[in-house]
């Protein structure tokens, strides 16, 4: 297994502020030559360790939504029926997020919707109507004082 070094994580850490950093444009910052960079970037996409590239979007630009943390808890902790909600949950292209955790909830989902009508709607014919849900609770996300994709790296 590949382990990372300290320029590995510069290079990721270059990357990840701004996926159309090149291996010319990194090295530079890296006192480095292109041709290693390029390679060591390579090796960090073969090895897993960079999943893939995407843009950001500004959501606030394209549509206006709201962003609702909703809180699962299943009638049963079954691994075949949690194992059934996180397929189900995976179609819903409204949940953008979904993390299973311990404590009094089983899961909690981050939900992105236009309105509080749509998020109703969500909630009641999609969440609600799946088997096995025991209960439901949302916090609706008012401001976004820290959002981050970064993975502390240094």
């Amino acid at each position: 297994m590949y382990t990372l070094d300290d320029i590995d994580r510069q290079i990721l850490k270059i990357l990840e502020e701004d996926a159309k950093s090149g291996a010319k444009s990194i090295a530079g910052q890296l006192g480095l030559t292109k041709t290693p960079v390029y390679e060591r970037i390579k090796r960090l996409e073969k090895e897993g360790f960079i999943k893939g590239y995407k843009a950001v979007l500004d959501t606030a630009k394209i549509e206006r939504s709201i962003t609702v943390f909703s809180f699962v808890s299943l009638d049963a902790q079954k691994g075949s029926l949690m194992d059934e909600f996180l397929e189900d949950v995976s179609k819903f292209n409204e949940v953008t997020e979904c993390y299973v955790v311990g404590g009094e909830f089983d899961f909690l989902l981050k939900v992105t919707v236009k309105n509080l009508d749509a998020y109703y709607h969500f909630a009641k014919t999609r969440i609600a109507s799946l088997p096995n849900i025991g209960a439901v609770k949302s916090a609706f996300v008012l401001n976004e004082a820290k959002k981050s994709q970064h993975f502390p790296l240094l």
